[in-house]
């Protein structure tokens, strides 16, 4: 004995089991009518078409990015290098310049000396330059 059975049998007014026939009658006939009428499939719309969109242009993104990260580094280490040769040519100008000064202070130094020694030698002389030739005909003890 099933469920419909058992509660069929333990309602005692006609009408009310009547209704209930009538009732299951008409669920049934609907349900029947449901499931047989022809169905229209709904048509999604096709979502990878987005996802394949959205996926390319993260791609492209990304792309871009590292293209621009490389052209900035590549940027960068040419401006470090136009500063570092910029730097050496400073010093070295810097060095030239110090070189040409104590070159040019040596020379000073050189010539000063060279000048002072003429200056002693002339001042050492028993007899000036001039008087070198009528010296020699003057013998040592003052005679000719």
């Amino acid at each position: 004995m099933n469920f419909r059975d058992k509660l069929a049998g333990e309602i005692d007014d006609p009408v009310v089991a009547q209704a209930l026939k009538h009732f299951k009658a008409s669920v049934d006939a609907w349900s029947k009518a449901a499931y047989s009428r022809p169905r229209t499939a709904v048509v999604k719309p096709v979502r990878h078409s987005v996802r394949l969109a959205a996926s390319w242009a993260l791609a492209c993104v990304l792309a871009a990015g590292s293209l621009a990260g490389a052209v900035y580094e590549h940027h960068h280490r040419q401006e470090l290098a136009r500063i570092v040769a910029r730097q050496a040519a400073e010093q070295k100008a810097r060095q030239a310049r110090v070189d040409a000064e104590q070159s040019a202070t040596a020379n000073a130094v050189t010539k000063d000396q060279d000048l002072l020694a003429t200056v002693d030698s002339d001042v050492s002389r028993e007899i000036p330059a001039a008087m070198e030739p009528l010296a020699q005909l003057i013998d040592d003890n003052g005679t000719r």
